[in-house]
């Protein structure tokens, strides 16, 4: 039997090799477990935070936790959801994708039109052939809105939208997520997402809020950037 699984596939922790994080992994699922989530994927940038230790920490507080990455393809951010790598050759351009992409992952396009981020913007329309859905990103309000034309994009193609949190810090966890219409099995979640059978869940953030996520991510930014050092 399906049911409406909570679920957030697009999630960074210390584990990060671009970003400072200061939460690791199993931190991470224990929040989560707080939240009621069912479904994860940690999507650090250009590795595989996955390993079996992770899975079963995950499946004895009820989450399935499904492999994942932020991959860098031509200077441009994309996850890929169950890929058959755990570590990808450099100089990785977005013509790759046609030979990532196969029915057991799921490829999608995080915050498509923000101006930073490594964003895809008007690579996306060349990628559209190779993506199952589209990311809603929860980082908006009524007056900074860059999902707009991500929701005009997905309606026009038929791409399902998908919302995630993009956690950089564990208290994001939560202020978005998809409920996805499957069984708690990578496949079947991969399957419905990819059908459409899903609803975003995601509120417009305040002022203050969306200072705090904006300051932050800057301050890890340069924390990452010392500690490399």
């Amino acid at each position: 039997m399906t049911q409406k699984l909570k679920a957030d596939l697009h999630i960074h922790t210390a584990e990060d090799p671009k970003d400072y994080i200061n939460y690791t992994a199993f931190q991470l699922i224990d929040r989560a477990s707080q939240e009621g989530f069912d479904v994860l994927s940690i999507t650090n940038h250009d590795a595989v935070t996955h390993d079996q230790d992770l899975v079963k920490y995950a499946e004895d507080r009820g989450i399935l936790l499904i492999p994942g990455i932020e991959l860098t393809l031509s200077d441009k951010h994309v996850l890929i959801i169950n890929p058959d790598f755990r570590e990808y050759p450099r100089d990785r351009t977005l013509e790759d994708l046609a030979k990532i992409k196969n029915d057991r992952n799921l490829i999608i396009a995080p915050h498509p039109f923000f101006r930073w981020f490594k964003s895809l913007r008007s690579e996306l329309y060349a990628c559209l052939p190779y993506l199952d859905a589209i990311e809603f990103a929860h980082y908006y309000n009524r007056w900074v809105n860059m999902n707009k034309k991500a929701v005009l994009v997905a309606q026009e193609y038929h791409k399902p939208l998908i919302t995630t949190s993009d956690s950089h810090n564990i208290w994001q966890l939560g202020k978005a997520y998809t409920l996805v219409d499957a069984k708690k099995e990578t496949s079947s979640v991969i399957e419905a997402i990819k059908a459409g059978r899903i609803e975003i869940v995601a509120k417009s953030l305040s002022l203050l809020t969306m200072s705090r996520v904006a300051f932050n991510f800057i301050l890890s930014d340069r924390l990452h950037l010392h500690f490399r050092i």
